[in-house]
């Protein structure tokens, strides 16, 4: 292990009540470590730079992992991009600068894969990163992501600050967000499968024309890397986390309704956009540096988060509880 680590340092994790802040708490318990502080945006707002002052003053963390973030999907993006670029830059430009002020021992970044430029070569390799424009639905998101690399190597170089930067693809698994409106493409999916068998419906409208691929990445595994590299990793390259496994969104869908047993149509709505028309990560950098490697097959992993979903799942309100 790191030895500015041990299994008693305080550390703060941003977004800790988010999909995947709550699995790596738990992994982190489940590890061990007996000081983890989880601030709510109820307690500081970290896009403020007074708050995120006042965050390292009460809080008083050793360690920051930032996963906070305005996230979603295509429409989300499209219709808010200012929100997504000023919010994200903000939070990583000001809890990067007040965690060096503070005298941070390690920063974890959580970046995303929409920093990659649109026609990256296929496997996306972190070398490539700076290769092109982002994909244009998402590259106000990517972008103001990006910059927290740019922002971290740079104090590395002048301050020696121990920031390091991992690049997720697609998360999902159990407690993924399925609200409509913000939600990525497997939650959607299932919520669109179910509320289609509930009402009797002959088919569902998917975005795009399916050509479109991506990488899915479960999200017990992303903890268990960012786990693994704040435990091992100090270096000011990025890192890819993923799967090392593509699917077509078409084959996505019709995998999904398969086995949420919807057995209408799907109906393609061209007009949409695909997004980035390919996503697969070349991983051997996180199994290399840090000894990762995603051990969750994507079939077991879908069964769980449908599980967990019908669970949760509650018809009046056509939502998860």
């Amino acid at each position: 292990m790191d030895s500015c680590i041990s299994k008693q340092s305080r550390i703060a994790i941003t977004g800790a009540s988010g999909f995947l802040g709550q699995h790596l708490v738990k992994a982190l318990t489940n590890a061990g470590y007996t000081s983890l502080l989880c601030p709510t945006h109820g307690d500081y707002d970290l896009s403020m730079p007074n708050d995120v002052r006042r965050f390292y003053s009460e809080m008083r963390p050793q360690i920051v992992i930032h996963l906070a973030a305005l996230v979603g999907g295509i429409g989300a993006n499209q219709s808010h991009p200012a929100e997504f670029f000023y919010s994200n830059a903000s939070m990583g430009l000001h809890l990067i600068e007040q965690g060096r002020i503070a005298g941070l021992t390690k920063f974890v970044c959580v970046g995303t894969v929409c920093a990659y430029p649109k026609y990256a070569t296929i496997p996306f390799t972190e070398t490539d990163l700076w290769a092109g424009y982002p994909e244009e639905t998402n590259a106000p998101y990517g972008l103001a992501k990006k910059m927290a690399l740019v922002q971290l190597q740079a104090y590395r170089k002048q301050y020696g600050f121990n920031g390091i930067y991992l690049l997720p693809v697609n998360l999902y698994g159990p407690g993924d967000n399925f609200d409509p409106s913000s939600s990525h493409v497997i939650p959607a999916l299932i919520l669109k499968c179910q509320r289609a068998i509930n009402a009797g419906e002959e088919f569902i409208e998917v975005w795009g024309t399916g050509s479109a691929s991506r990488e899915f990445l479960y999200v017990e595994d992303a903890a268990k890397g960012l786990m693994l590299a704040l435990e091992r990793y100090n270096s000011g390259e990025p890192v890819n986390l993923g799967s090392g496994q593509e699917i077509s969104i078409r084959d996505l869908a019709h995998k999904i309704a398969v086995l949420m047993q919807f057995n209408g149509k799907i109906n393609w709505d061209i007009s949409k956009p695909d997004g980035q028309p390919r996503r697969c990560l070349n991983t051997q950098m996180a199994e290399r540096e840090f000894g990762f490697k995603a051990s969750t097959s994507f079939d077991i992993g879908l069964a769980n988060t449908i599980e967990w979903f019908r669970k949760n799942y509650d018809p009046g309100s056509g939502g998860v509880k």
